[in-house]
């Protein structure tokens, strides 16, 4: 097959619909557009979701409560059972754990919580500790380093 013999297969491409031009074209008289009314009018009909003049049904639906702070702190999470990988008094900060694979950006601030258990003495620095995780890292033997 040539590229001059490519068509599109048969009842593709119609013929566009003329109207307005007489009642034998079967498109005459009204134009499909019904008789009177907003839509049979020139110009513009009625806005989107306009339901002639009933309560529409974006009214109906509850609205959006609260808000979103624009400007809060994303904060990237570390449970204290995967620091278990690290060997005993190392210095554990987020560039270590963005190349453990940790967490996935060494720049963005990071959080330890307290899920799992800790057995070697640690220096953990991260930007926020929750208690549980403080208290554990500290029970091991090791430090927290709280970062700015």
């Amino acid at each position: 097959m040539m590229e001059h013999e490519v068509r599109a297969p048969s009842g593709a491409r119609r013929p566009r619909r003329r109207v307005g031009r007489g009642d034998a074209s079967g498109h005459g008289s009204y134009s499909g557009r019904g008789m009177k009314g907003q839509k049979a009018r020139a110009g513009k009909g009625p806005r989107p979701g306009y339901e002639g003049g009933q309560l529409p049904l974006i009214k109906k639906l509850p609205a959006r409560r609260g808000f979103v702070n624009l400007f809060r702190t994303e904060y990237q999470v570390v449970n204290l059972g995967s620091l278990a990988s690290f060997s005993g008094d190392m210095e554990v900060g987020p560039q270590a754990l963005a190349s453990a694979g940790l967490v996935k950006d060494a720049s963005a601030p990071v959080k330890v919580l307290g899920g799992g258990e800790l057995s070697k003495p640690l220096t953990v620095a991260a930007h926020r500790f929750s208690a549980s995780a403080r208290q554990k890292i500290e029970a091991a033997g090791g430090t927290v380093k709280e970062l700015v």
